[in-house]
């Protein structure tokens, strides 16, 4: 493993900003001081360029196994490691779904042989794998996955009695996906009979109503609070959600944490018009007063971390009609210089990026030194150049579906380095072949 010397570096770490030296040595993080004089391998010269903690992405979906035709664990990667995220959580809505620790393990030996970024993957649950979820590993799975909306196979965990021993009985982190099944199920059959089949995708919001998030996050707050779970609710899409959770104590105090997505910061329901169902997601963008207030939560403390939920489908799939085009849409190569973007516009710090992309994440889940720029942690690092314009075409675009939402953005800021584990996995454009990241591990 190579050492690698960063030099004059702008770090972005821990609410500071401080021009300093890296060593990298082994994979870790040896030495961070003012000037460093030692023999490495390879030297950076990071003069003028801003280096980050590695991005940590606690949502994404790769579609392996089973989808891969949309995307898979070597090419999502590749384009996350490009867009400065070094370590991923994967969800378990794959073909087969992953509800068994067996089907768990090989998602973990797929990516052992193909990730350039550091993994882990979720354990799925259903109405009826309690006992595997209960037999999970703490120690080396990001946690639980409960989809309490409609989902892919048998994951909807709609039983209560399911639900209450989920919550009563798990040994790690929740994470849920809130939305609520009949609210939208009766809005869809209103507009169904007003409609027939032509729906447009305008009305999305309307279905997967800001009424059937709030009353699925709800109830999941009370399940925790009333077992002392320790939850994590995904992709809040409503300002009145952000609601549901607290500022006033410590991250590492809170058994209830939430999660914003890059699409619900970026994009509102005046965007359908133009960009149709390329930003169909579920939960659906939503009104301009939601993405405002959900920044506003990420920036007072009651959203704790920002994610992507990346999930690719194919652009013949998206083209279908409203009804038959799936949601979800690929985020993790241009997740990082969105936000970096709307530093520019001033509407957060670049403390805060490192704060809720990376700090944040590491103490949600409690990982096993990453998400800081400190010595003995692991050298997850990224490199931005804040000032090198770009455009967001088809030639660039890393997923393996070939689009993205972002297509025709321009973004001011650029990624010029990642490194994984300690070492260069992305550089002057191009993603290195060979570089494979690390199983995540927990402090739990």
């Amino acid at each position: 493993m190579p050492t690698i010397l960063i030099k004059s570096a702008i770090i972005v770490n821990e609410g500071t900003q401080t021009v300093a030296d890296v060593l990298v040595k082994d994979g870790y993080i040896e030495r961070i001081d003012a000037s460093i004089n030692a023999t490495a391998d390879r030297e950076i010269n990071a003069e003028g360029l801003y280096l980050f903690p590695g991005a940590i992405d606690d949502q994404v979906h790769f579609r392996e196994p089973g989808l891969t035709h949309k995307g898979n664990i070597y090419t999502e990667s590749r384009a996350a490691v490009a867009g400065g995220i070094t370590s991923f959580m994967e969800m378990p809505n794959t073909v087969p779904n992953t509800l068994t620790r067996e089907l768990l393990e090989d998602k973990y030996a797929i990516a052992a042989q193909n990730s350039p970024a550091n993994y882990s993957f979720y354990m799925g649950a259903s109405n009826d794998n309690l006992e595997e979820v209960l037999r999970t590993d703490t120690k080396n799975v990001c946690g639980i996955k409960v989809f309490m909306g409609s989902s892919t196979g048998n994951m909807l965990v709609d039983n209560p009695t399911t639900l209450e021993n989920l919550f009563a009985n798990s040994p790690m982190l929740i994470a849920t996906h809130c939305e609520d099944e009949a609210t939208i199920k009766s809005n869809l059959a209103h507009y169904k009979q007003l409609l027939g089949e032509n729906i447009p995708i305008g009305l999305h919001p309307k279905i997967r109503s800001a009424e059937a998030c709030y009353l699925s996050s709800s109830m999941a707050v009370e399940l925790a609070k009333k077992h002392n779970t320790r939850l994590h609710i995904l992709h809040i899409s409503t300002e009145k959600e952000t609601h549901l959770f607290r500022n006033d104590i410590p991250l590492e105090e809170k058994r209830i944490t939430a999660e914003a997505c890059i699409h619900h910061l970026w994009f509102t329901d005046a965007d359908y018009e133009t960009k149709g169902n390329l930003i169909k997601w579920n939960p659906a963008v939503k009104t301009e007063a939601d993405r405002d207030g959900i920044l506003a939560a990420v920036l007072d403390g009651r959203i704790d971390v920002i994610a992507t939920d990346h999930a690719p489908h194919t652009s013949e799939e998206k083209a279908q009609a409203y009804l038959q085009a799936p949601s979800g849409g690929p985020l993790v190569q241009h997740a990082l210089v969105a936000m970096l973007e709307l530093h520019k516009q001033g509407k957060i710090t670049l403390e805060q990026i490192a704060e809720k992309m990376a700090h944040n994440v590491a103490r949600c889940f409690q990982i096993e030194k990453r998400g800081y720029i400190r010595e003995g942690y692991w050298a997850d690092l990224v490199l931005v150049d804040l000032n090198k314009p770009w455009n967001v075409q088809k030639d660039n675009i890393l997923y393996k579906c070939g689009w993205s939402p972002f297509e025709g953005q321009a973004f001011d800021a650029s990624v010029t380095h990642t490194i994984v584990s300690g070492n260069v996995a992305y550089e002057g454009g191009k993603v290195a072949d060979g570089i494979f990241g690390q199983r995540m591990s927990f402090l739990r």
